[in-house]
């Protein structure tokens, strides 16, 4: 099962089209995806990403999780 990042807006809108930066294929582990997020949350928020979910699938594993910093 490959693991992804719904990209959405505050509102829980889901972003559809994505900048070229954002990764939109799936990641092989979970920890992957996570190691990933910790690297890139910074450039997803200045593409106009607030929030994402981790998807196993179609299951929703966590989230929304916000990319505003505290």
């Amino acid at each position: 099962m490959q693991w992804n990042w719904r990209y959405e807006k505050a509102d829980g809108t889901v972003v559809v089209e994505l900048p070229d930066t954002v990764v939109s294929g799936g990641f092989p582990s979970q920890s992957e995806a996570e190691s990933w997020i910790g690297e890139s949350w910074r450039d997803l928020l200045d593409a106009g990403i607030d929030q994402v979910t981790l998807l196993e699938g179609d299951r929703v594993v966590y989230g929304p999780m916000s990319l505003q910093e505290p």
